[in-house]
């Protein structure tokens, strides 16, 4: 790895110490899948920021108690933590787990909002 990408990788905010061994990388494919796993990483950690932002959001409304706004944010999150499991970014169970928990905390809003109704 040349001094230019582990420069690149730090501006970025790129935490390398687990990828990068005392060695450098020697062959030209060893250093080529070292710039592809970085690059593969950040986008990576990018995409679970998001899926943990829009869950965040669904919590946010439902501790608000609104629960228009929390089935509004809890359909994209839906579709967030689908995409992460279909493509691995975290467990499909896992996903899978977290729309049903949210689901349910929504659904029981949903029934301390209508006695008061």
């Amino acid at each position: 790895m040349s001094l230019w990408l582990y420069c690149d990788a730090l501006k970025e905010g790129l935490h390398l110490s687990p990828l990068i061994s005392r060695t450098m990388p020697n062959t030209k494919s060893a250093k080529k899948r070292l710039r592809q796993s970085l690059a593969r990483r950040a986008h990576n950690r990018s995409k679970r920021r998001a899926v943990r932002t829009q869950v965040r959001k669904v919590r946010e409304a439902i501790r608000d108690g609104d629960v228009e706004r929390a089935e509004a944010e809890f359909r994209r999150a839906a579709k967030r933590l689908d995409q992460a499991g279909a493509k691995n970014l975290i467990h499909r169970n896992a996903a899978a787990r977290l729309k049903s928990r949210l689901s349910a905390q929504i659904k029981a809003l949903k029934q301390q909002a209508q006695p008061a109704a």
